[in-house]
């Protein structure tokens, strides 16, 4: 172990303070809703062990997320609670371990407000007026003066149940849209009476819970707020609103701002990847310009180095790491150790986010573990065997890691020049750049658990008898689908990943025929290269395959660029000047000088196949088994390196 960190991350690894609670670092794993609890709210060992193993890796501050103080309103069924004392026996025990592996730990308390879905709560949600929202459409009932300072208490109650289990402080969510942001923000608080109006009014709500948690915990427990800069709603709070309210906050007693911006129903980038890596880091800045308390930077900051930059520029006080060290939990050590190119990277894809708004527990794109640690644990290997993996893709290349760092020979063969597969024309459209970083993580893995990869190697049968395995892993991808069409055999037909790999030019009108993911991503590359672009699609919805967070972000992005959309669309024909299509009984033509093929793939099983008949232990993963996702393939492949 380094006995300093690295110069670029030195400022990272700087003691802090928040109120009188001492961190070892300026890390703090960010409160999110991971949805591990059990099914009652209770704290079991799989959330134990997600958070202990951030925690051990050098993370300084473990902030547990969405909590929930009132026992009408929760937001998910894997939402933990503290809204009993029958909840503190399990957090004793979670805030022990987390101490015990060398973390402070704080508590978020969160409530929901209009958003508490009603299939979950089995009642009306609550707001401080009756408007919809966009994200449940359900429409809440106005909260009475009574009902609110009953909120207040649950609040407060919550705070010393966190007290008396361990906990280092409390933060209260006063971000993203849930409760105390619909009060703060005039968009959703059309209230008349004191809670509602001026900014004074507005904000007394989250002023009168500040002040019954520090009469519940008293002035010198850590108390921390989390808080949207701004809402980016139409008639919502301002940048210039949110400083009054967290300078009233630091009059209040608040120890620390934790601080983010925008709501879950912002209409608006937040989150994804055309929000530059601390894009948001200037609120951070501001807000430290006109108070004395500490203040924690939030959103897309990913790179240790950079987080380190923000601390020694003097920009925040503590970093706030939330996608990254879901993505690798060992973020912060590999960090200390100078392992920048070992940290599994984050690709703000939004799955994490998408698997919450599911339903589920947390899941990961690039970490097929995360949310699972209890369930999946990589084990060294009783016997050493021959592995081969044929395929360089996410799926190869996991399979090919996962079954070295077990202690078995492996050899990757693939059949190109580079790494990567498919996945590696990902990164071509744009704002897609980052997926680079996945391939690059596992090359470096690859060379670091010396796994031989050949290149150039067309793998048959002949060549797999001639690397005699024990083991083979069938990773060969899949082949695009040439769907029978006629003329799709015409000179001006041509095919997604061509035109994305640079193989092939396209004139200024195009047509893509196909309105999936690989479709849209296709248009959004040619549209912004100036091309007029049309993409027909034959069922109701383009996307289907895209996380949520992302497609709304890309169909808007495509619409201000003039992409026209047509769903309900089927191809009849490809001329040499245009595609015949069908739409809703309609006949027509749509002029084209290029026609973009995008209707997806079929698996690759063909070796598969013929490898089972002469070989024991035969595996198969991703797309040549069944095209789907990347996460997908790298869970697959994880897991039957796992088992082998």
């Amino acid at each position: 172990m380094r006995i300093k960190p690295p110069p670029e991350v030195e400022s990272l690894f700087e003691p802090g303070k928040i109120g009188k609670m001492e961190v070892k670092n300026r890390i703090i794993m960010a409160p999110m809703l991971v949805g591990l609890s059990e099914p009652d709210g209770s704290v079991g060992d799989r959330m134990i062990r997600f958070y202990a193993e951030r925690a051990e890796a050098y993370v300084g501050l473990i902030a547990v997320g969405g909590v929930c103080p009132d026992p009408r309103y929760r937001s998910h069924p894997g939402q933990p609670a503290l809204y009993d004392d029958k909840f503190i026996p399990g957090w004793k025990n979670f805030v022990e371990e987390i101490k015990r592996k060398g973390a402070r730990v704080t508590v978020q308390l969160l409530h929901p407000g209009r958003l508490a879905p009603s299939i979950i709560t089995k009642r009306k949600p609550v707001a401080p007026s009756p408007i919809p929202s966009k994200l449940t459409g359900e429409t809440p009932k106005e909260l009475t003066v009574e009902e609110i300072i009953e909120i207040e208490n649950y609040f407060a109650e919550a705070a010393k149940r966190a007290k008396k289990a361990g906990f280092d402080g409390v933060e209260i969510c006063a971000s993203a849209g849930y409760i105390f942001n619909q009060f703060l923000s005039p968009a959703t608080n059309k209230r008349t009476d004191e809670y509602g109006g001026p900014l004074e009014n507005r904000m007394r709500f989250l002023l009168e819970t500040v002040e019954r948690i520090k009469s519940a915990i008293g002035k010198d427990y850590p108390l921390i707020v989390r808080i949207s800069a701004e809402d980016y709603l139409p008639g919502g709070t301002t940048f210039d609103e949110t400083k009054k309210v967290v300078k009233a906050l630091e009059d209040a007693g608040v120890d620390a701002i934790n601080v983010t911006t925008g709501w879950h129903e912002s209409p608006r980038p937040l989150i994804t990847r055309e929000v530059p890596p601390g894009g948001f880091v200037y609120y951070a800045e501001e807000l430290k310009k006109i108070v004395d308390i500490p203040i924690i930077a939030s959103n897309r900051i990913k790179y240790p180095q950079l987080a380190s930059k923000i601390i020694s520029e003097g920009k925040a006080d503590f970093v706030s790491i939330g996608r990254a060290l879901i993505a690798d939990p060992e973020w912060a050590k590999k960090a200390y150790e100078g392992r920048f190119n070992e940290i599994r990277p984050c690709i703000a894809c939004g799955h994490c986010l998408e698997s919450i708004f599911m339903i589920k527990a947390v899941e990961c794109t690039v970490n097929p573990r995360a949310g699972k640690e209890l369930e999946y644990e990589i084990k060294k290997a009783e016997r050493k065997k021959q592995v081969l993996v044929i395929g360089g893709g996410p799926a190869g290349m996991e399979a090919a890691i996962t079954a070295a760092m077990r202690g078995y020979n492996v050899t990757l063969l693939e059949r190109s020049d580079k790494l990567g597969g498919v996945f590696r024309l990902a990164t071509v459209p744009p704002y897609k750049g980052e997926l680079m970083e996945v391939i690059e993580f596992y090359e470096t893995m690859l060379k670091k658990y010396g796994v031989n990869v050949k290149f150039g190697v067309n793998a048959n049968v002949d060549v797999v008898e001639e690397h005699n395995p024990d083991v083979i892993i069938v990773a060969t991808g899949a082949t695009p689908i040439i769907p029978n069409i006629p003329g799709i055999d015409l000179e001006n037909v041509v095919h997604a990943y061509d035109v994305l790999a640079g193989k092939v030019s396209c004139g200024d009108n195009v047509v893509v025929i196909g309105g999936g993911g690989v479709g849209l991503e296709t248009a959004d590359y040619l549209s912004e290269m100036g091309k007029k672009v049309t993409v027909i699609e034959m069922l109701p919805r383009v996307g289907r395959d895209l996380e949520r967070t992302v497609r709304w972000v890309l169909l808007k992005r495509l619409g201000s660029k003039g992409v026209q959309i047509l769903t309900k669309t089927t191809a009849k024909a490809i001329e040499k000047d245009g595609v015949l299509v069908e739409q809703e009984g309609q006949e027509r033509k749509i002029l084209a000088d290029t026609v973009v093929i995008a209707v997806g793939a079929a698996p690759n099983k063909a070796l598969y196949e013929q490898l089972t008949k002469k070989f024991k232990e035969v595996y198969a993963v991703g797309d040549c088994i069944s095209p789907g996702r990347a996460r997908d393939a790298i869970s697959a492949a994880f897991k039957v390196a796992l088992k082998i």
